[in-house]
């Protein structure tokens, strides 16, 4: 039963993405903003690359290259269901899910992927990058992940009394 909260998750976070990129579709012209806080603004852009525009003329690679990574990563986090253990990691993984495929819907459905979320700065650089709710929940949920894999690493040479090799002390000669 658990297991579907963690799916139930990934659903609701996918549907939140896409009902802002809607909404965002609906409302916004092209690079017209509406600012939310003195640093944050919504906007509208189109992706057809990757991150920061990469690969931006192939976007049929693009497609095909976000279909694949949501796939591997889709298979992992099925497989991450079937244990018992590991709350954080499916957690991490449940995020990733959902950025990964709202990403790989927009490629699919609309061959962009729609940005709206702006950071003002000092530095035009990063005032000009726009991200998505999935953006972030892949962020976060590759940070949780990580973490959980760290702590388990720890955790389980502490149970076992093994020390990592950089704990071993030389042997005499």
């Amino acid at each position: 039963m658990k297991r579907l909260w963690f799916l139930g998750e990934s659903a609701v976070l996918f549907g939140a993405d896409q009902l802002m990129k809607t909404y965002v579709e609906q409302n916004f012209d092209r690079g017209e903003e509406k600012k939310l806080t003195d640093r944050i603004v919504l906007r509208r852009v189109h992706n057809r690359g990757m991150c920061l525009n990469l690969l931006e003329e192939e976007p049929g690679a693009v497609k095909y290259l976000s279909l694949f990574s949501a796939s591997v990563l889709t298979l992992v986090y099925a497989l991450s269901l079937m244990r018992k253990k590991g709350f954080w990691r499916k957690k991490g993984l449940a995020l990733m899910a959902a950025g990964a495929w709202s990403n790989t819907f927009d490629r699919c459905a609309r061959g962009h992927v729609v940005d709206y979320i702006g950071f003002r700065s000092e530095n035009k650089k990063i005032s000009d990058v726009t991200y998505n709710l999935g953006d972030f929940f892949i962020a976060a949920g590759g940070v949780t992940a990580l973490l959980a894999s760290l702590s388990v690493n720890v955790t389980s040479k502490k149970k076992n009394g093994r020390k990592s090799r950089a704990e071993e002390e030389p042997a005499e000669q």
